[in-house]
């Protein structure tokens, strides 16, 4: 009897963990497809409306009216991006899978782009579904119609997700973008900075079984991504294998990597103050060195996205102490250190015990000096903390729509600002400036309406009272050192609620084109003669009046000069949106998939333009020596312009009179900024009285979180140079 139940048991073991070993394959789920996009088209009348009314705005602008402003959004995400994926599930709140064919849907008809690319983290993407993907992308743009003028242009690309430990090992995240889709002119394989873990074989059999439904889907993906293997290093591009992943390190290798292909891309930076991965105390100066910079790819800069503002230079940041070590500043007025707080935590739980005050302020010091060296996770080293007890800790408080846990040394100014000097002649960071979504939702141009907080944003808090205090929370800091401690996707330390009131209905980029075809708007982009919007579509013209040779110079330009520079802004308002959506969507998704992917709001434009408040302009001249401080160098705003409320729009005229007695290059970019309305997390988290207002409320996903802002446009630089003097005739 004791051998045939020891047999039973046996037996029973062996199923049990043959049915482990399946799950954790993914035997039970199903690879997820591309899917199909929407045959039907876009009405002609549509696209050809919105032309009409754009020609209008700019006849009484007085603009130019040979090149036609086209909207696009240059980042989006799809669940081939596995952290979309994990977004998708319903543990994180998520609305299933959104595939490569609902991108070009929500592009086409919820949206109404003109242009939009696909870039998912190339990190966990398989050879499958990058294939599947260029399929999909092909398909989109065949659904179109006329390529000469096609309702909306889809371009292929990835993104190059990098984050490091530290400050000297950190480049960020980079989207590359492809000019053509030809077979002769696209990629093998996507090149990723290295490869997402992938849980081992029985944690993801444990959790599909556990879980189910996607969760499956999950251990199937999971699985083709460890299968398969890594390319070979130092071997030229087409003779690896199509089906491993290729990995750059750095963007010196990225860049390398594509001038190997050959192929014409442009390389986007991103999220470049978002403090979500950057450590603190991170800048961008050894990016401008070396091959760390590539000037013909790396020409354009995304400004703002659903995941942030990432503009403005502040002066807060990680100092450093007598052997060089981070260390934490001082609280001042408009900013609260990360590390400062996590002080204060533990200083109030210490008196909370009755200890001794020399010793409270002990372990109040001590924790600052942990919290300043955990790079992006300062919040790590006070275990048992509530989001709340936070407070707005980290956050730029004066900024508009900032990016979480502001970095300002990757900020655009910073960056704009920074000269290297390894050559004779200075090096610059030349960006074109744009905008885009970030949606990890497979929705490109979510900002055309402020609404749906969860799904128009990349929000997964749904909200609520905050949770109550840890019953035995420590009175003692813990040391978390991130380049030990931090393994794949770990939600602690992403601080998903406080990253939830810095996440945005997501920005747009504008391109001033010849056309609508892809090759107008891909000569625009590497023209330069773009700028970003917060989400509206407002009209903006940025131009030098004298440019050398006689006539005008558009944003985005580069001239030299020997004479004051004299400058033109233009910007008329966005239109006021409709409710729900125009007939061709509706007719073209049916109900069913308007509700879903559209939430049955689209771009719906009035004939009404909203007005343009006033107009910023920047300036920043570069440093002229590698120890010249940064912060001095950045005029915002150098010159400010209120705006008649005039739905018509608004126009400024301007000189730099210190321009040629100063002796220095300069650049300027201007900013049309619109009257307020209410926009989805308007102001980030909210604190009274030392009390943290938690948006969203007592209505979770209901709350949209509104507030007035300013939505607003940034123009591209237009860089003047002085001009060297001219030769003497002999």
């Amino acid at each position: 009897m004791l051998h045939r139940i020891l047999l039973g048991l046996a037996a029973a073991a062996l199923v049990a963990g043959l049915v482990l070993l399946v799950a954790g394959r993914g035997g039970f789920g199903s690879h997820r497809t591309a899917g199909r996009a929407t045959l039907q088209p876009r009405r002609p009348a549509e696209v050809a409306a919105e032309a009409t009314r754009q020609g209008a705005a700019a006849a009484v602008a007085g603009a130019p009216a040979e090149k036609q402003i086209l909207f696009g959004d240059l980042h989006a995400h799809t669940t081939f991006s596995l952290d979309a994926f994990y977004m998708s599930l319903p543990l994180a709140t998520g609305e299933g899978a959104h595939p490569p064919a609902d991108a070009c849907d929500f592009a086409r008809f919820c949206s109404a782009l003109d242009f939009w690319s696909i870039n998912d983290h190339a990190e966990g993407l398989t050879p499958a579904q990058w294939q599947e993907t260029i399929d999909s992308i092909r398909q989109c743009n065949a659904v179109g119609q006329d390529p000469a003028h096609p309702d909306t242009v889809a371009f292929l690309g990835w993104e190059w997700t990098q984050a490091g430990a530290v400050p000297e090992q950190h480049w960020g995240h980079k989207n590359v973008v492809l000019a053509d889709l030809d077979p002769d002119h696209v990629p093998a394989r996507p090149i990723a900075s290295g490869r997402y873990p992938t849980p081992p074989l029985w944690r993801r059999g444990t959790a599909a079984l556990a879980m189910g439904g996607p969760f499956h889907d999950l251990a199937r993906l999971q699985s083709e991504i460890a299968d398969t293997p890594e390319c070979r290093s130092g071997v030229p591009e087409r003779e690896l294998p199509r089906d491993c992943i290729e990995v750059a390190a750095t963007p010196a290798e990225l860049f390398a990597k594509l001038d190997d292909w050959g192929f014409d891309s442009i390389v986007i930076p991103h999220g470049t103050a978002w403090g979500a991965y950057t450590p603190q105390g991170s800048t961008w100066d050894k990016q401008l060195v070396g091959a760390s910079h590539d000037e013909a790819r790396q020409t354009l800069l995304e400004i703002y996205s659903g995941h942030g503002n990432s503009e403005e230079l502040r002066d807060f940041g990680v100092e450093r102490d007598a052997d060089g070590a981070p260390a934490c500043p001082e609280p001042r007025p408009g900013f609260l250190p990360t590390c400062w707080r996590a002080g204060e935590i533990i200083l109030e739980r210490c008196r909370a015990e009755g200890a001794p005050a020399p010793d409270c302020e002990a372990r109040a010091a001590e924790t600052r000096r942990l919290a300043a060296r955990a790079g992006a996770y300062p919040h790590m080293t006070v275990p048992g903390t509530r989001f709340d007890e936070w407070l707005d800790a980290g956050q730029c408080r004066d900024c508009f729509q900032p990016a979480f846990n502001y970095r300002p040394g990757g900020s655009a100014q910073y960056i704009l600002a920074l000269s290297s000097f390894e050559t004779p002649r200075p090096r610059h960071f030349r960006f074109g400036l744009i905008a885009s979504s970030d949606s990890h939702f497979a929705r490109p141009g979510t900002g055309y309406k402020e609404l749906g907080r969860i799904g128009m944003t990349d929000s997964m808090a749904r909200g609520g009272a905050p949770s109550a205090p840890a019953a035995e929370a420590p009175a003692q800091p813990r040391a978390w050192d991130p380049k030990r401690e931090l393994r794949g996707l770990d939600l602690a330390a992403v601080q998903i609620e406080r990253v939830s009131s810095y996440l945005y209905t997501g920005g747009l980029v504008a391109v001033h084109a010849s056309g609508r075809d892809r090759r107008s708007i891909w000569d625009a982009l590497q023209r330069r003669e773009v700028y970003g919007t917060s989400g509206p579509r407002i009209l903006l013209w940025f131009e030098l009046l004298n440019a050398p040779g006689g006539g005008s110079a558009p944003m985005g330009a580069e001239v030299a000069l020997a004479e004051t520079p004299r400058l033109r802004v233009r910007a008329v308002g966005s239109l006021e949106q409709l409710p729900g959506c125009p007939d061709d969507a509706t007719s073209a998704l049916g109900p069913e998939r308007l509700a879903r992917l559209c939430k049955n709001e689209c771009y719906h434009p009035s004939d009404a333009r909203r007005k343009i408040a006033r107009i910023e302009v920047v300036r920043i001249r570069p440093q002229q020596r590698a120890d010249e401080a940064v912060t001095g160098l950045v005029e915002d705003p150098w010159r400010r312009f209120e705006c008649p409320p005039d739905p018509a729009g608004c126009t400024v005229e301007f000189e730099d009179p210190e321009f040629t007695s100063s002796g220095r290059d300069a650049l300027y970019y201007a900013r049309a900024i619109e009257e307020p309305k209410p926009l989805v997390n308007g102001v980030g988290i909210r604190v009274e009285d030392g009390r943290v207002l938690a948006c969203p409320g007592p209505d979770g996903a209901q709350d949209d979180c509104l507030a007035p802002a300013e939505p607003r446009a940034w123009s591209s630089p237009i860089w003047v140079d002085v001009a060297a003097p001219a030769a003497l005739a002999p």
